[in-house]
């Protein structure tokens, strides 16, 4: 490694001292969400207000904060519950799980113009169906909850914990294919007064819609023409949350923080992250490797290991116990290769390595130790 871990960790801390939002990207099974709870808890112990968001659908960070589940607006870690496992924090954790429909339906409820056009857009058929379809579609509602948490919230850090890498760009990539839309010619089309059943369909076409309302009860073209008209009132507030968003994810005040292991799979993914975020100019990535094993014979040969230990636990338990060391040995030498390898390859000079832990993350003081690897 270039450096020690406590001064990588040192500098992560000083790189993170001006930050207001942190992204979290990476492979999927690296520990990307145990690492987003761990930092913002570690900002919190230093006397930051924190929150903590995931657009994981695999709900972990609930666990990972020795909770049985989250809610869809910031929740606050009690402080009874912190000082029960025997975490100090000078600052307030905050966590949340990313509700997508219930994000869209409240985008809806701050922008509409008035409370009719609200209960309009709300209560049609075609709304419905889309917020609940676009729901799979984490991102655009993480668009619109990162600008509220940023803009309408008092939160010193927000800690963003996202799905694994590939729908991680996704998300990057959401707000530039949202504005897109919003400003494309195709939607003024149906944004455009009058004439929506001529513009848009043939007297066949019409007949056709025509025989299935009667047929089922259900005005398809009524409920289209009702749902562009009611979401005129919201297109140029959303339009605006996702340029702020936009700016944001490029502004000085965000640091992205690519999470990997040593394990060949992750460590490409991570290659290909950090070209992606250069390309797109997003700023300040810094590489954190998990589980990276430390413990083997030290530098020392197994000769002089199975010698030390023989004349401390005795020839035969000590010669097992040496043979145990030496292939531990083998897997640091593979980390560290790795974690140099990956280093040298997107241009990181300090990497922030976490060791492999004896046991897994289940609650706050578990989380408290992987911050004093991350922190210091």
């Amino acid at each position: 490694m270039p450096r020690s871990a406590a001064s990588d960790s040192a500098s992560l801390r000083a790189q993170l001292a001006d930050k207001r939002v942190v992204v979290c990207v990476g492979a999927g099974g690296v520990g990307k969400t145990t690492t987003s709870a761990a930092l913002a808890l570690g900002l919190a112990r230093e006397g930051r207000r924190v929150a903590v968001v995931t657009i994981d659908p695999a709900r972990r960070l609930a666990a990972a904060l020795g909770m049985d589940e989250l809610s869809s607006q910031p929740q606050r870690i009690a402080p009874a519950q912190l000082r029960a496992q025997g975490v100090s924090c000078k600052g307030e954790l905050w966590a949340m799980m990313l509700d997508a429909k219930r994000t869209f339906d409240e985008i809806v409820a701050r922008l509409a113009p008035d409370e009719r056009s609200r209960e309009e857009i709300l209560a049609n058929r075609v709304y419905r169906e889309l917020s609940t379809a676009v729901a799979g579609s984490h991102e655009l509602s993480a668009i619109a909850k990162l600008y509220e948490l940023y803009e309408e919230h008092d939160f010193d850090v927000i800690v963003l914990d996202t799905p694994p890498s590939r729908n991680a760009l996704d998300f990057l990539n959401a707000p530039t294919r949202l504005l897109g839309f919003l400003e494309g010619r195709a939607l003024q089309v149906f944004l455009a007064p009058g004439g929506l059943t001529a513009r848009l369909f043939g007297r066949g076409t019409a007949l056709v819609f025509a025989i299935f309302a009667r047929v089922t009860g259900v005005d398809m073209l009524a409920d289209l023409s009702t749902f562009f008209r009611s979401l005129s009132g919201v297109i140029d507030g959303f339009g605006e949350r996702t340029r702020g968003v936009q700016a944001l994810l490029r502004a000085p005040e965000t640091s992205f923080l690519i999470v990997s292991s040593p394990e060949p799979e992750p460590a490409e993914e991570a290659r290909f992250l950090a070209r992606r975020l250069a390309q797109a100019k997003m700023r300040g990535a810094r590489l954190i490797v998990n589980r990276v094993h430390a413990d083997g014979l030290g530098g020392r040969s197994l000769k002089d290991a199975d010698a030390l230990l023989s004349d401390a636990l005795g020839g035969r338990l000590g010669a097992r116990v040496a043979a145990n060391l030496a292939d531990f040995d083998t897997l640091v030498q593979r980390d560290e290769r790795t974690v140099r390898e990956l280093a040298d390859a997107i241009g990181e000079l300090s990497p922030i390595v976490v060791p492999h832990l004896d046991e897994e993350v289940q609650d706050l003081l578990g989380l408290s130790r992987v911050a004093e690897h991350l922190l210091g």
